[in-house]
């Protein structure tokens, strides 16, 4: 992956290096000629994701919980706050660890960042808005949040995180940004993660029904990981505080994305429905006007490509997590 920065980074942290999102991060730091230092408990991140990166001159892993305050040797200008549980099953199989890394680690992050002058990034996601009651959704809304639902330890983590970070550049005047992120999918996911994209990869590269949760007509926004990393970088790079969306406007429906999955692996895999989760979003769009406007963003990756790339990596790699 090349990306271009219109900004150059000396040393970057990234937390949740080994993550899904969060290696390919740092491989587009590294290729762009920063040293890289990956904070990672493998909690949900894999080694292997960034097994490459080791032998490379500027990588240095940190194996630690960002909730306990790691030890960074080299101060830091550029701050990439990835770290969390980020999937329905990791962040129900870690409830008070999501929160703990979103509370915590944040603030831990946050301190770094400002204790080195560093430009701080928080991901954020689309979550924020639960099920939206305004599509597409831009950054001025609110959200429809259930605080106590099935995906809130998730949902609440992330939106304290945004009002910690916010509270942090208002009292000590540290810089930061906030980046909301839509639905990334692409090479490194797990395949029972429990998102839609790698479980119907997983399904039908086995041959097994694609399950599809309740009439699938419900919509998400899928952004490659490529365009979500340049997104990333770009906030970084431009100086905003935001928040602002990284994702793809195209919407499809849940019905349509197994069915195209289904084509692109050329599967035998039939559609079974199954019941809709509690508190499943409806909709999921995001507009990213903002993010046009001031960083010269948009996604290029079209979803038959990005899933083209993506069955093929889970084809070689396999499906097991």
């Amino acid at each position: 992956m090349t990306t271009a920065l219109s900004r150059s980074w000396e040393h970057a942290v990234v937390t949740g290096g080994a993550g899904f999102v969060g290696s390919h991060l740092c491989d587009a730091l590294l290729s762009a000629g920063a040293a890289v230092t990956c904070v990672d408990d493998f909690s949900t991140g894999r080694p292997e994701n960034i097994s490459a990166l080791l032998e490379q001159p500027g990588f240095t892993l940190v194996q630690a919980d960002v909730t306990e305050g790691p030890r960074i040797k080299r101060a830091p200008d550029l701050v990439l706050h990835f770290a969390s549980p980020a999937s329905p099953a990791d962040y129900r199989r870690l409830p008070l660890h999501t929160l703990e890394t979103g509370s915590v680690g944040t603030r831990n992050a946050l301190d770094l960042a400002h204790s080195a002058g560093a430009r701080f990034v928080l991901a954020s996601t689309s979550e924020v808005y639960g099920d939206p009651r305004q599509n597409p959704q831009d950054e001025s809304y609110w959200g429809n949040v259930n605080p106590v639902g099935p995906r809130s330890v998730y949902d609440e983590a992330k939106r304290f995180g945004e009002a910690l970070t916010t509270a942090h550049a208002e009292a000590h005047g540290t810089d930061t940004c906030i980046v909301r992120l839509f639905n990334t999918y692409g090479a490194r996911m797990r395949g029972h993660d429990g998102r839609a994209v790698p479980t119907f990869v997983r399904q039908a590269l086995a041959g097994e029904p694609l399950t599809v949760t309740g009439d699938g007509r419900q919509t998400r926004s899928l952004c490659f990981v490529d365009d979500t990393v340049r997104g990333v970088l770009a906030a970084a790079a431009h100086g905003m505080r935001g928040p602002v969306n990284i994702g793809n406007p195209t919407e499809i429906t849940m019905l349509d994305l197994a069915r195209l999955v289904v084509e692109l692996a050329a599967s035998p895999s039939e559609i079974r429905f199954i019941e809709r989760p509690v508190d499943d979003p409806a909709v999921r769009c995001p507009d990213i006007t903002l993010a046009r406007d001031k960083l010269g963003w948009e996604p290029r990756v079209r979803a038959e490509e990005g899933l083209r790339r993506t069955i093929a990596w889970f084809r070689e790699y396999g499906t097991d997590d």
